[in-house]
């Protein structure tokens, strides 16, 4: 009979063969996952024989992992900013530079309290986690997609967390009314000549929050002429964007007439995310004493 350490093993080697990235910790996750403890506990019972009946739907999972859908399609959850998440095929799954653009957020001064609005939410972990980090400082959270089936996600996301925010859905702005102290978007960006260049994994991502044209910046040439009117004085925009982009990113934000337009780089060192508005009060040194 088989035990936990011996699933673990060699279920790591199957995945491993069918060219998942990381497979321990794939593996690790989705017995746990199975078996309802946490990655922790898991280790705390490798001895443990498992039963063919909880073989079985282990079994189911691998193949599936190995056939290319994605882990947290597989678990159901996925962790943003210390808070967990649904997420599934409804939305696009969020990407740790996502997470990255909203700890950047954070560090801003955005006026408050403040009116938000997320455009494009998809599963809302972005527009989610900044309105419960910011608390009673977050005035209103309008949450807004063109998917119905994102926005039922967003939903179950709010739930989650206790919160109620408002869902709009639309084309950008179409029917968003009003101006905003904190604009944040992670709108589609990939090129279509890249499609076969994605890996299986991504592929699984709606197509719709994917693709934005030949250069991926359809959407958000169309978003940024849009918001400017929507950015409340002395209020931040901030949007994510794809490899290769910065430069004519930072050419659409200063022709929207947005103020302050700059472009930041992830963890990577690769341009990443385009701000507007405030950016953070440098510190001043102390001056020496002689």
């Amino acid at each position: 009979m088989k035990t936990v350490l011996d699933c673990l093993e060699s279920g790591t080697r199957y995945l491993t063969s069918h060219g998942v990235d990381d497979s321990r910790r794939n593996m690790q996750w989705l017995m746990a996952h199975h078996l309802g403890c946490t990655r922790t506990e898991l280790y705390m019972q490798f001895d443990r024989p498992l039963e063919e009946t909880e073989l079985a739907p282990l079994r189911a999972l691998l193949k599936k992992r190995g056939a290319g859908i994605p882990l947290q399609h597989l678990v159901g959850t996925v962790e943003f900013l210390r808070r967990e998440f649904r997420t599934d095929a409804r939305a696009l799954i969020p990407r740790p530079e996502t997470e990255e653009l909203a700890e950047a957020v954070l560090q801003l001064p955005v006026p408050r309290p403040c009116r938000l609005l997320d455009m494009g939410t998809g599963s809302g972990v972005l527009g989610l986690s900044l309105a419960a980090e910011l608390g009673d400082e977050c005035r209103e959270a309008v949450l807004c997609d063109l998917s119905a089936a994102a926005l039922d996600l967003a939903r179950e996301n709010a739930a989650l967390l206790g919160l109620s925010p408002t869902m709009v859905q639309g084309d950008l702005f179409e029917r968003v009314d009003g101006v905003f102290e904190l604009i944040v978007a992670n709108l589609p960006y990939v090129p279509e000549g890249d499609r076969e260049a994605l890996s299986r994994e991504v592929r699984h991502d709606p197509a719709e929050a994917l693709f934005a044209g030949t250069d991926g910046l359809d959407v958000l040439r169309r978003f940024l002429v849009d918001a400017a009117p929507h950015l409340a004085p002395h209020g931040v925009l901030a949007i994510e964007f794809g490899i290769g982009q910065s430069e004519e990113l930072l050419g659409l934000m200063r022709s929207a007439g947005l103020n302050n337009a700059r472009v930041e780089s992830d963890l990577s060192g690769t341009p990443r995310f385009g701000f507007a508005g405030p950016s953070p009060t440098p510190t001043t040194p102390p001056t020496p004493h002689g």
